[in-house]
């Protein structure tokens, strides 16, 4: 069953497309807005899908369940894998943007699927990945392919005082990626456990010079 999702079409032909993957208990309309802030001049192709699971006595949707921070479970989390990497192949091949000119982003849970489907051996390498307010996922069955993707773009931008997703976690993925040769832009800020604006700038900039980098050596 494909996952349901929303999209932003580029104003003329895209330079690239970008997938928004949104937090626990949000769904596809949540981070579509940060996508004219990243790209105002629409020169991407964005999508944003609805993470699958709707849990018992939770509100909105969720990519996984979590038996503790830092460590999804497994079963939800492959489940999510999977749907999520069946969309980006579909993407793919219907607008014709391949993997190399795509940004896999998003925040918290999404932040951390970005990070699964972007790093997994088992996944085309996209152009880059954005975190806000993420980690590496600790689980079975996964792990990164740090080796295959060496010099490919990530950014990372967190809040010191996140009470969720503890700023610790994402300076430990930082390390992790730039000891196995990625190369990482990282931020923090006195923020919580949200998108910092004061960052947003920062990530489009990003995002602009890894796209056109990309596809121009593609």
């Amino acid at each position: 069953m494909s996952l349901v999702f929303v999209e932003r079409p580029a104003s003329g032909e895209p330079v690239g497309l970008l997938v928004l993957h949104h937090g626990r208990g949000a769904d596809e309309h949540d981070l579509l807005a940060l996508a004219d802030v990243l790209d105002p001049q629409q020169r991407m192709h964005v999508v944003s899908p609805r993470a699958p699971l709707t849990p018992r006595g939770a509100s909105g949707h969720h990519w996984y369940l979590v038996p503790r921070v830092g460590y999804p479970d497994r079963e939800t989390f492959r489940s999510a894998f999977e749907r999520l990497g069946e969309l980006h192949d579909e993407l793919w091949q219907r607008t014709g943007i391949g993997p190399e000119r795509t940004v896999l982003g998003g925040f918290s849970m999404g932040a951390v699927m970005s990070y699964a489907l972007g790093l997994a051996a088992t996944r085309p390498i996209p152009a880059g990945i954005m975190a806000f307010s993420g980690f590496l996922p600790v689980v079975d069955g996964w792990e990164a392919d740090l080796l295959g993707r060496r010099g490919m773009g990530v950014f990372i931008a967190h809040g010191e005082n996140d009470q969720v997703i503890g700023v610790e976690l994402a300076r430990r993925a930082a390390a992790q990626l730039r000891d196995g040769g990625l190369e990482v832009e990282y931020h923090e800020s006195p923020a919580g456990h949200h998108i910092d604006p004061r960052g947003i700038p920062l990530a489009g900039r990003w995002l602009a010079s890894t796209l056109p980098k990309r596809a121009e050596g593609a």
